[in-house]
């Protein structure tokens, strides 16, 4: 079965930077388009970044343009999702997404606080 699983959120500073890593098994992976979202507290869950199968188109979400940037491994089955200069309002839960089998990971933690 299709399985993702999320690493990397912690506690950072404003201005600090993460880098996400989502593992996926149980499909071919390089055959399908990947997506990040967040879900802050008290908000709906949003798109952050979204990567063709190949990783030669993507795209951001309008606040994270020039901060996050998505990538991905086929050869190692993984996306990423790297994030500069963040900012307090950044803080959420992270999730991974394979969105043509409706797939979700568990989720992880970004804290972005002084």
């Amino acid at each position: 079965q299709v399985q993702l699983v999320e690493s990397g959120g912690g506690l950072v500073q404003p201005g600090g930077s993460l880098r996400l890593s989502c593992a996926a098994s149980g499909f071919t992976f390089r055959y399908y388009g990947m997506r990040w979202y967040r879900q802050a507290p008290g908000k709906e869950r949003e798109l952050v970044a979204a990567i063709t199968n190949t990783g030669g188109s993507t795209n951001h979400l309008d606040s994270v343009k020039g901060r996050f940037t998505i990538s991905r491994d086929n050869a190692k089955n993984m996306v990423f999702l790297q994030m500069n200069n963040l900012k307090p309002e950044d803080t959420a839960v992270y999730y991974c997404s394979a969105p043509t089998f409706n797939a979700w990971g568990q989720g992880t933690q970004v804290t972005v606080s002084s």
